[in-house]
């Protein structure tokens, strides 16, 4: 589990071919002097595994399946990687919680400066829109966000200067694709709501009960 307060941005050295995953080597610092072989990293938003390590940079192995639903599918040598390591119990969770599984690759539509702040407007599909509420959380690239505004098809969100400065944002240009990870609750929500699911059910029947009062 993480948080989706970045911890560094890292950048990607190379990335090849195995057989029947991609293995990626991360340039990063803080991060190295943290974590072991065996540690998980959320990469981009994407959960990976330290396989190798040194005092400069770290390798991961991606499997095809996550390649095809991350931006690890077209991501460039040199672009910069959003690096978090996994959430202790003992640490405060200043962002939301976020499992670090990739739920869609949407597009930065557009990158407004308003203020000193910045104005992200993201493309978004009917599988993720139902998750995607004003003023909840989204985790987009592996930050933890805030939704200012949606509408069909695309969604804002308002972000202060340090996490622009400080991410891999202040490098993405418009018609970039950046992994979306939406709000675990939601989907807990959404199951708990399930009349078909819930009929005979112990929460079907707490359901009916809310929905009388």
């Amino acid at each position: 589990m993480f948080t989706g307060l970045i911890l560094e941005v890292g950048k990607l050295i190379s990335k090849s071919s195995g057989d029947g995953y991609a293995r990626v080597t991360i340039s990063a610092t803080k991060i190295i002097e943290e974590s072991v072989i065996g540690d998980s990293i959320a990469c981009n938003g994407v959960c990976l595994t330290v396989v190798e390590r040194s005092k400069t940079s770290f390798c991961a192995d991606i499997s095809y399946e996550t390649i095809k639903r991350s931006s690890f599918s077209n991501i460039q040598i040199g672009s910069a990687v959003n690096l978090e390591l996994a959430l202790r119990l003992s640490d405060r969770l200043g962002g939301h919680l976020v499992s670090g599984h990739v739920d869609s690759m949407e597009r930065l539509l557009s990158v407004e400066k308003i203020g000193n702040g910045y104005k992200l407007t993201v493309s978004s599909n009917a599988d993720i829109e139902r998750y995607i509420a004003s003023k909840g959380s989204i985790t987009v690239d592996g930050i933890s966000l805030t939704v200012s505004d949606i509408r069909k098809g695309s969604f804002d969100i308002a972000v202060i200067p340090h996490t622009y400065s400080n991410t891999s944002l202040c490098s993405k240009r418009v018609g970039e694709v950046v992994n979306i990870e939406v709000d675990q609750i939601s989907r807990y929500v959404e199951r708990l709501l399930d009349k078909d699911n819930n009929k005979s059910s112990k929460d079907g029947r707490l359901l009916n009960l809310l929905q009388d009062r």
